[in-house]
């Protein structure tokens, strides 16, 4: 699903009004009629209901909806703001449509407002500002977001939370002028905005209402973001043949442990080998040789000559993927080794944890880092990278520029898990759960696109599907184990059903 910045959203707007054809207001009309069914499906006609309308056409959509509730006997007060005299068409023809019925008051706000009581009963509609905001509220329309904030009614946001911008200019948000919505009713596709940690308070719950935009135009718009859904990637996955064997699925070699960190390799190993790889050999230190052995006997455990860190690179001639990183540790000679194995590969890399922490504290190595290579870095892991970022788009922006910079893969983890491509492209992951937010998730991660790019899927098909499926058997664990429970083997041993559930 493609996400757009709103100038693009406004072409496609028109693109439809012109080409359907219809007028601006029965498409403003038929939003609103899908707000309507989704208030519905949540809140019965028991909760009074409070409209906060703006002279824009987000005010336009919330007096629409007032009206559309007041006909199915909702008891609804509106207040439309209009502090300057000057409404949008639409919103003012929406104004007039409003009935004289005992279900609906309507009160115009052009000077002094009188805030209604509001109560945990109440439920309150924001369609103060929409998605073309790009600077703060001020005066008194931050006073009204203040005051819906600190009541203690439900707030739903029709398309965006008002004050919330939803464009590049994220830094300038002043949190306490956005409204802290409930649940956000977005209009035909989500915005970039909530795809970002700090922004889940004001958004809230978010579901998407299909307003039946021209098809031709979302397709036809060029975007550099994209939410990936199931028939994504569904695709993506390679049927296996009757007459295939383990070489047919590759070798893959992984690069992890240290002393103390076997762990972390045999989480690795484990999605690895979950994952369909043919075989499987794991480089780690001589201490781990038994751990590993007894606990992944199903891999090919090749002792380093050192016992407790990885010093010795690896002749990587007969594996078709390498995975650096796990629990490897910062050693010096570890360091040294990483870059010998860096010069020496010729196969699709995949690098994490300590790997990319090695090579933030020697940037001078990155120009060593192959083309096509997989980096798999969580927020910190990335600043240490990048530098510090003042926010998650900040932070976005510039795994895209290292991205393209470097010719690589990033894959910055998180709630909604970013695959970068080198042509900057974002594919972003909508599934996982808080309850994979635990100690070696990412070791796993790594194990899965490991075992993906030894199978012969492109990098991009690798990051693409790897995090669908890690977050896919995060969610079937958490439906078994719930998300306080769970732990990183967990999703290990969920990642059957989530392979059977997408092939």
């Amino acid at each position: 699903m493609k996400i757009f910045q709103g100038t693009d959203i406004k072409k496609i707007d028109q693109y439809t009004i012109e080409h359907e054809p219809i007028t601006s207001i029965d498409l403003m009309e038929r939003a609103a009629k899908g707000v309507v069914r989704a208030i519905m499906k949540r809140w019965n006609q028991i909760y009074p209901v409070k409209v906060f309308a703006g002279p824009g056409n987000n005010g336009g959509d919330a007096l629409a909806v007032a009206r559309l509730l007041a006909e199915q006997n909702y008891k609804v007060d509106v207040f439309l703001f209009n502090t300057t005299g000057k409404l949008s068409d639409d919103c003012r023809t929406n104004m007039e449509r409003l009935p004289q019925t005992e279900n609906l008051s309507f009160t115009e706000v052009s000077v002094k407002f009188d805030p209604p009581e509001l109560t945990s009963n109440d439920l309150v509609i924001d369609g103060l500002f929409g998605s073309g905001l790009n600077k703060p509220l001020t005066g008194g329309f931050a006073s009204v977001v203040k005051y819906l904030n600190s009541s203690a009614a439900q707030i739903v946001a029709i398309d965006v939370p008002s004050g919330l911008m939803t464009e590049d200019n994220t830094y300038n948000q002043v949190k306490s002028h956005i409204i802290h919505a409930d649940v956000t009713l977005t209009l035909q596709q989500p915005k970039l905005a909530f795809l970002f940690a700090e922004n889940a308070e004001f958004v809230g719950e978010w579901e998407i209402v299909d307003i039946q935009l021209s098809h031709k135009a979302i397709e036809s718009f060029p975007t550099d973001y994209v939410l990936t859904e199931e028939e994504d990637v569904r695709p993506i996955i390679k049927p296996r043949k009757r007459f295939s064997h383990k070489g047919t699925f590759g070798h893959a070699l992984l690069i992890a442990g240290s002393y103390g960190m076997a762990g972390a390799a045999i989480l690795a190993g484990r999605g690895c080998l979950r994952s369909g790889v043919g075989l499987l050999t794991i480089h780690t230190p001589f201490h781990n040789n038994d751990i590993l052995q007894t606990a992944i006997p199903e891999a090919l455990i090749q002792a380093d000559i050192y016992e407790r860190w990885f010093a010795t690179p690896v002749d990587t001639d007969s594996f078709q993927a390498i995975g650096i990183g796990p629990g490897l540790g910062k050693e010096q000679e570890t360091g040294f080794a990483l870059l010998e194995q860096l010069k020496l590969c010729q196969s699709p890399l995949v690098l994490d944890a300590d790997a990319l922490n090695i090579l933030s504290e020697n940037r001078n190595w990155l120009t060593f880092i192959p083309k096509n290579t997989v980096l798999t870095p969580h927020p910190k892991e990335l600043d240490r990278l990048v530098g510090k970022s003042n926010n998650s788009f900040d932070r976005l922006s510039k795994a895209r520029d290292f991205a393209t910079h470097t010719k690589t893969y990033i894959v910055l983890k998180g709630a909604y898990t970013a695959v970068i491509t080198p042509e900057g492209k974002c594919f972003f992951n909508p599934t996982g759960n808080p309850g994979m937010s635990t100690g070696g998730s990412g070791d796993v991660l790594t194990g899965i696109i490991l075992s993906l790019l030894a199978q012969g899927y492109t990098p991009e098909e690798a990051c693409k599907l790897g995090v669908y499926t890690h977050g896919l058997a995060g969610d079937l664990a958490a439906e078994t184990k719930g998300e306080i429970g769970m732990t990183s083997g967990d999703i290990v041993d969920f990642l059957p059903a989530a392979w059977a559930k997408l092939s």
